[in-house]
């Protein structure tokens, strides 16, 4: 998929697509930082990413919460509305949607994307998403 969504997604308003190149021109990134991957089903995590055995069951249990295991970041995603935009895909790169350190402008996102998803819960801002690192023997919140 070629396209960048906007949608309301399981945290806030994001920008969702496969394509890297693209978000981190409408975010204006460096090639340097990663975006966060989402998944609905967690078979399709397991085969991306190696979660550690002592945090499978977190990973799996977690509302709201991005994970990070060997500088990948990944979400596994709970929320209804939110999977049933992701499942085709397996996989989408997630990314707040507004410019890097601003506040959502909704005249700038759609600007930003292809195509715009909104459900019934709309599009709005909401809190960030709590990030902890994980590790074979411990986790660390970074968020």
């Amino acid at each position: 998929m070629k396209k960048i969504l906007l949608a309301q997604t399981d945290t806030t308003v994001g920008f969702l697509s496969q394509d890297v190149t693209r978000l981190e021109e409408i975010k204006m990134r460096t090639g340097g930082k990663p975006f966060l991957k989402v998944y609905s089903e967690f078979k399709n995590l397991r085969q991306d990413i190696r979660i550690p055995s002592l945090h499978k069951r977190r990973v799996r249990h977690a509302h709201k919460t991005t994970f990070v295991v060997k500088n990948q970041a990944f979400r596994y995603v709970n929320d209804p509305e939110h999977s049933r935009l992701i499942h085709p895909y397996k996989w989408l790169y997630s990314t707040s949607a507004n410019e890097s350190g601003k506040s959502y402008d909704p005249l700038f996102c759609h600007a930003a994307c292809d195509v715009i998803i909104e459900d019934s819960r709309g599009l709005h801002e909401q809190s960030a998403s709590e990030i902890f690192l994980l590790n074979t023997t411990h986790l660390k919140q970074l968020r």
